[in-house]
């Protein structure tokens, strides 16, 4: 039983496990061959990753969440767009290393086409992707495939916008310091964000609980929000 729910709890990994060793059997070459490609990529990651964490938390402190909101956030328009693509574009390091940044500028109240426009951008039309694209197979060729990659983007972003919401996306913020509002019985009515903004904002039709110190809660305030919430989703544990 302890080993079929760990097998459950890793099924992705016990299924890479798995291929590995069926192409090991068919092929040794080619499992030689796919074990030395992913030990290669395993250790790129851990050369790369820890710095991209220090950087992101980096950014994280320094980086307010209003400027976030304002520049890449829903009311940013083509802004934020605009914004969205040059941050993507001069990227530098592997597509997963903008992972933790994105979940971070997310976080901070970045929207989610501005999101899907920065990993695009990373993943296909990098400057130095472009510049050796333009050597090796011309400046026309370049210009024609950056121009249809970037409408392609803008019409994914746009899709993946309307299909994935907010809430869709893991949420740290929602159960800090104690604070916790249930998203199932949150109605969206606003009363929390009009009696106590500092602590409550919106998102997505949704109350969420913005970054707050503990010593500055005014507890008076909170209490009378969790009382006048119509459903009661309103949580604080001390």
């Amino acid at each position: 039983m302890m080993i079929l729910r760990r097998i459950k709890d890793n099924l992705f990994l016990f299924t890479i496990i798995l291929a590995y060793g069926l192409i090991s059997i068919i092929n040794p070459s080619m499992g030689l061959a796919s074990v030395k490609n992913s030990g290669y990529y395993i250790k790129e990651m851990l050369m790369i990753m820890p710095v991209i964490f220090v950087l992101t938390a980096l950014l994280d402190l320094w980086v307010p969440k209003e400027k976030i909101m304002q520049f890449l956030g829903r009311d940013a328009k083509a802004k934020g767009l605009l914004l969205a693509f040059v941050i993507g574009s001069v990227s530098a390091g592997p597509i997963y290393a903008a992972f933790p940044m994105c979940t971070m500028l997310h976080k901070k109240g970045a929207s989610i086409r501005n999101i899907v426009v920065i990993l695009s951008s990373w993943a296909v039309i990098k400057i130095p992707m472009l510049l050796n694209e333009a050597k090796f197979l011309g400046l026309r060729f370049m210009i024609v495939r950056w121009l249809l990659t970037v409408a392609a983007i803008i019409i994914f972003s746009w899709l993946a916008d309307k299909i994935i919401k907010d809430e869709d996306l893991p949420q740290g913020e929602a159960q800090k310091l104690g604070v916790s509002i249930n998203k199932e019985a949150c109605i969206g009515c606003r009363i929390c964000v009009e009696i106590y903004p500092e602590l409550f904002e919106m998102k997505a039709k949704k109350a969420f609980v913005k970054d707050y110190d503990d010593r500055e809660i005014d507890s008076e305030r909170l209490k009378k929000t969790m009382m006048d919430c119509p459903v009661k989703a309103i949580e604080h544990t001390e």
